[in-house]
């Protein structure tokens, strides 16, 4: 069992039958009553987000929680077939688990997934992926106001905007927490 001095951002703890991760935390003493800790936790299994505060003294539940390393397999249907990098098992995991993770997803690329009894509830890919670009519209002679862009298709499939000179069949750099153009890779 966790104090609610141990407390720190990460950590995970089971409450309402669910598995939550503290987003952000604050002590907080008071002039007059007892001591207690403003958090920020987010559900593992939804993503929503709630405000909680515990008082001093209190105990939190730790999560039976496993994060593993997979690579990407291949798409089947609506499913993603991962296999775990230590045991060489392969298993499907669901679109709704990946969430907008699976724009990103090529064959081969290593995955850390979180099971929590067994199954897995969430995939984080890796912040910056190397990806070709499959296709590109053409650049307009004469559209070169500040910061043009354009629409460009990547071998995952996803559609990110990329400055004027990127041309088709060029290796990018992509940020996939916001989706965004970092640069190209150097030949």
């Amino acid at each position: 069992m966790y104090q609610t001095s141990d407390i720190k951002k990460n950590l995970k703890i089971k409450m309402d039958n669910a598995p939550w991760t503290v987003v952000e935390f604050l002590f907080v003493k008071p002039g007059k009553g007892t001591a207690f800790t403003r958090t920020t936790l987010r559900n593992l299994k939804t993503g929503r987000v709630i405000e909680r505060n515990f008082r001093s003294g209190e105990t939190l539940e730790p999560v039976d929680v496993e994060t593993r390393e997979a690579m990407f397999m291949y798409k089947d249907g609506e499913d993603y077939v991962f296999m775990d990098n230590s045991t060489y098992d392969q298993f499907p995991v669901s679109q709704e688990v990946l969430g907008d993770s699976s724009r990103w997803l090529v064959d081969n690329m290593n995955c850390h997934l979180l099971f929590y009894e067994g199954r897995p509830i969430t995939a984080e890919v890796p912040n910056f992926i190397e990806i070709e670009i499959t296709y590109c519209e053409p650049a307009v002679k004469g559209n070169t106001s500040q910061n043009a862009t354009k629409n460009a298709t990547i071998a995952s499939g996803a559609t990110v905007q990329v400055p004027l000179f990127v041309e088709e069949g060029t290796i990018i750099k992509i940020d996939t927490r916001t989706g965004e153009y970092q640069g190209r890779k150097s030949k």
